[in-house]
């Protein structure tokens, strides 16, 4: 089978197109045809090396998320699970080929409406803000905003963020045309990278979800209200300055609170929950899935190169 993996780390064009065995699923898992493959920020944080201290290695096949049919199940499955359409995490690898294997549990039947496109798009993005959003204690009448909006997660952040009552949800963005799109899915006010928005932006907010991190993540910890929380989620823009947190306790007396976010925190059954209740939504058209582009999978060094060159708005889609 076809699959992409990473022969050196750095550049996109450190991906390769490899011809691999179709795999066997183990004890407690299934196999899927893939029909779409989720294009992620966390995937372009380990293509560049930057998570090389955590074990990942040269020729590490990258993706986390597939949509397709169940062709195959290991010992101890439900065969009735073979043919199934079907959503799947696949951990942080495996997921960039035509066919990928994952633990049962983290296969979730897809709704009669909602394409495999659409399922990548929502699947992992949607869980990781929702479950940041609840960390951070947005709800009505928070005032809330949303770094790196324009990814998957921020997309997600901002219409789960505004349907949930907040007062205000500020968004960042590098352009007047972004802004006007996020705009048109719940944001109320757009800043720039700097954080700047004009006169009528909030001065504060209650809570920050950040996908960026960075040089200037200790700016918007600036922009927290007494008693804000700022919850990181991704550091595609790479890692904050390693004394960041002297800015939380230089402003000690507002009791502000610092908290990294990451779904694997989160039981399986409850990922599942969300999940499904996503799904649901976007069948009903009460949530939108935002696809900036879908490319054939052997195009896996575009849709990196379109990543860091920040053009994408939403979710980058392979397929095979």
């Amino acid at each position: 089978m076809k699959a992409i993996a990473v022969r050196t780390f750095g550049d996109p064009a450190g991906l390769e197109v490899v011809d691999l065995p179709v795999p066997v699923p183990g004890p407690g898992q299934v196999r899927i045809a893939a029909e779409a493959i989720g294009v992620g920020g966390v995937d372009a944080v380990i293509r560049r090396g930057t998570l090389a201290d955590h074990g990942f290695r040269e020729g590490h096949l990258l993706g986390s998320e597939v949509a397709g049919r169940v062709t195959a199940v290991g010992e101890g499955v439900d065969a009735s699970w073979t043919g199934r359409r079907v959503w799947a995490f696949t951990g942080l690898s495996g997921g960039y080929a035509e066919h990928a294997v994952a633990a049962v549990e983290d296969v979730l039947p897809l709704p009669d409406g909602l394409t495999v496109i659409d399922a990548v798009t929502l699947g992992s993005c949607g869980v990781v803000a929702h479950f940041a959003l609840q960390r951070a204690r947005s709800g009505p009448g928070a005032r809330v905003l949303v770094r790196g909006a324009a990814g998957g997660i921020g997309v997600m952040a901002v219409q789960l963020a505004a349907a949930g009552g907040a007062a205000a949800v500020a968004v960042t963005a590098s352009s007047v045309e972004r802004g006007a799109r996020l705009r048109e899915l719940g944001a109320t006010h757009v800043l720039d990278r700097s954080g700047e928005g004009g006169p009528d932006a909030p001065a504060g907010f209650d809570a920050v979800v950040d996908v960026v991190g960075g040089s200037r993540l200790p700016l918007f910890l600036d922009r927290l209200n007494p008693n804000g929380r700022f919850v990181s989620v991704g550091v595609v823009g790479g890692p904050p300055p390693a004394d960041f947190g002297t800015r939380l306790m230089g402003a000690f007396r507002k009791s502000l609170s610092f908290a990294t976010f990451s779904s694997d925190s989160v039981p399986a059954a409850e990922r599942q929950t969300v999940r499904s209740a996503h799904f649901a939504d976007a069948v009903r058209g009460e949530l939108l899935p935002v696809v900036h582009d879908v490319l054939p999978l052997d195009q896996a060094a575009a849709a990196h190169r379109a990543m860091d060159a920040g053009t994408v708005f939403g979710r980058l889609v392979l397929t095979p």
